[in-house]
C-alpha cells in the first residue's frame, strides 16, 4: 500500500533532511560528519520509507525543510546539490511517497550574509502554512539539531529531536533514535 498524502489534509510533518532522512557522511577536509556533497554519497537511513508511509497514511502532509549551506561555503556546486535532491526524489517516487514541498536554505551568514529562511527561523514553516493551509498546532517538526527544534517551537508546532551521534552540540533533553521512532510517537499522539 503506497503512502500518498492528499492535498486535502492539513496537518503536516516538517522534516530536516541530513541525519533524519539520509546519512551524514565523513568529510576528511573538515574532520566532521556533514551532509553529502556528491549524489553518490546520498543514502537513505534504515526505515525511512516505512516511516514516511506511516505518516502519510495517518493523513500528514510532508515537507522537507533543510539548511544546505555547502553552496554558500563553496563546498558543493548547485548542480551537485540538485543531483542529490533528485536522488532523494527518485527514492520517494519509487516508494510512491509525495512531499508537498521541498524547502532549502542555501545561505550561510558567514559566507552569503544574513537571510530570513535559515533555521532556526520558522520562515519555511510559515510559508507552508500560508501556501497550503497548514494547521501548525496539529503539526510536527522532526530534526537532529537544536536549530530544527528551535525552528519548530518558533512556528508553534510540536517537535521531536532525533539523536545525532556525530553532533558537535550537546544533546539537550530526550532524543529518539531514528525517524521510525518519531513516526510512531506522532502516530500515537494522533490516535490518543
Amino acid at each position: 500500500m503506497g503512502g500518498v498524502c492528499s492535498p486535502g489534509m492539513r496537518p503536516a510533518v516538517f522534516l530536516d533532511r541530513d541525519g533524519v532522512l539520509n546519512r551524514n557522511v565523513w568529510n576528511p577536509r573538515t574532520g566532521q560528519y556533514e551532509s553529502p556533497l556528491r549524489p553518490e554519497q546520498f543514502e537513505l537511513l534504515p526505515r525511512v520509507i516505512p516511516s514516511l508511509q506511516l505518516l502519510c497514511n495517518a493523513g500528514y502532509l510532508l515537507f522537507l525543510v533543510s539548511n544546505q549551506p555547502n553552496y554558500a561555503k563553496g563546498k558543493a556546486s548547485m548542480e551537485a546539490l540538485d543531483a542529490i535532491h533528485n536522488k532523494l526524489e527518485a527514492a520517494l517516487a519509487e516508494a510512491k511517497i509525495v512531499f508537498t514541498a521541498f524547502y532549502y536554505c542555501y545561505h550561510h551568514p558567514e559566507f552569503s550574509g544574513e537571510c530570513s529562511c535559515r533555521k532556526p527561523s520558522p520562515y519555511f514553516l510559515l510559508k507552508a502554512r500560508d501556501a497550503f493551509g497548514i494547521d501548525l498546532v496539529a503539526s510536527w517538526m522532526v530534526g537532529d539539531r537544536v536549530t530544527d527544534i528551535e525552528c519548530g517551537r518558533k512556528a508553534g508546532v510540536r517537535t521531536i529531536k532525533i539523536a545525532n551521534p556525530h553532533a558537535i552540540e550537546a544533546d539537550e533533553g530526550h532524543a529518539v533514535p531514528d525517524l521510525w521512532s518519531a513516526a510512531q510517537i506522532i502516530n500515537q499522539k494522533l490516535r490518543g
